[in-house]
């Protein structure tokens, strides 16, 4: 068995977002130091870290300097820069390692590597001139979804086609060197499993999230999903098979479209807490984010144990911006079995996730109407 990283530690965790935030109070539960780097300021996690080195997320120097003063270092955005994530291997335990990032970072990439290893996709082609591009619409036959290989999340890095034809409009729009074209598919829904993974290589799967998205936003999943049990068995053995051949320590999301044809085909891989599996909370014995902590501190992996099943729902930046101000919180937090969750961010945006409501029911159905009727009382 390898070594643990024993409580009273330091986890350096690479982004202060929500997830970092999120991760670190986890961490704190179980006697670990944070210390996170994070180009913002006022990032979601400096109010909960002991130390957070303010420098960008390709800041080779910082990074090392974080990886110096940590015994172990995690990630909680895949936008780190490789050459930064190499200086922290340098010093520390990087998990996942900069393989992985390397891999997940780059959607032709992604793409490449879950073909080479068999896992099932949707059609799909890769460009790097708009002439290409063209060539791959043509041959994908039908409206695709145009992507840049790097960058870009939430709907953001991608333009609709609906022939060859807007081929220019799409690269023009992208600005990318790289993009990767994706068949328009017959879904059914789209759903996500995440899988945990220590250092010894022992693993532990969440229940599959069902997801439902708004303008390619997550607006709302329920956890365990209301699923045939044969397609999530299906889908959870896929992702275990998934992070045991990209070797993953820490955590691994993959999502998936199911079509309407039956087939389950991935669509991207997380190597981080994932939106879709805020429910963990309160769904399960363990949360996302207390296993991402055991997991990269090699520590036993918790029960994924279902104790009540909850639906998630995002709080945009919209409900700020439409109020004028904060929304009406008191409204939601008198309805029993709903909790709320705010990241501490101050600029409200649209399309910005400013936190997330659960809700808590003896059955999946029953959660998701709780959390509908939570997100309708704060509609101005």
């Amino acid at each position: 068995m390898s070594p643990i990283v024993p409580p009273g530690s330091t986890i350096g965790i690479l982004g202060g977002g929500q997830l970092g935030r999120m991760m670190a109070l986890s961490a704190r539960s179980l006697g670990y130091r944070i210390a996170c780097l994070d180009p913002d300021p006022h990032c979601g996690a400096h109010y909960v870290v002991e130390e957070h080195v303010v420098a960008s997320f390709d800041d080779v120097l910082a990074a090392e300097w974080l990886a110096s003063k940590s015994q172990v270092v995690t990630l909680e955005v895949e936008k780190i820069g490789l050459a930064a994530l190499e200086a922290v291997e340098r010093r520390a335990p990087l998990r996942p390692g900069s393989r992985v990032l390397a891999i997940v970072q780059d959607r032709a990439k992604q793409r490449s590597w879950l073909r080479s290893q068999g896992f099932p996709q949707g059609n799909h082609g890769f460009a790097s001139s708009v002439e290409e591009l063209a060539a791959v619409l043509t041959k994908l036959g039908t409206k695709a979804f145009v992507k840049a290989a790097r960058g870009g999340y939430d709907g953001r890095g991608q333009y609709e086609t609906q022939t060859a034809e807007d081929a220019t409009q799409a690269w023009s729009y992208l600005g990318a060197e790289v993009v990767v074209a994706e068949e328009a598919l017959d879904l059914e829904f789209e759903m996500s499993v995440m899988v945990a993974r220590n250092v010894d290589g022992h693993t532990a799967v969440f229940p599959a999230s069902y997801n439902h998205h708004v303008k390619r936003i997550l607006s709302w999943s329920v956890l365990p999903g209301t699923l045939d049990p044969k397609l999530a068995q299906q889908a959870q053995a896929i992702a275990v098979a998934i992070a045991e051949a990209i070797n993953c320590v820490g955590l691994l999301a993959t999502e998936f479209f199911v079509t309407r044809d039956g087939r389950i085909l991935v669509n991207e891989l997380a190597p981080r807490p994932h939106n879709s599996f805020h429910g963990t909370e309160t769904a399960c014995a363990t949360s996302q984010f207390e296993q991402a902590v055991r997991a990269v501190c090699n520590l036993p992996l918790g029960s994924t144990e279902v104790v009540r099943p909850t639906a998630m729902a995002n709080l945009l930046g919209d409900l700020w911006v439409d109020h004028g101000g904060v929304p009406p919180f008191e409204r939601l937090l008198s309805l029993r079995g709903v909790r709320l969750f705010l990241y501490g961010k101050d600029d409200a945006r649209r399309g910005r996730k400013m936190g997330h409501i659960l809700a808590s029911a003896p059955t999946a159905e029953e959660a998701r109407k709780l959390v509908e009727a939570a997100s309708r009382c704060l509609l101005p």
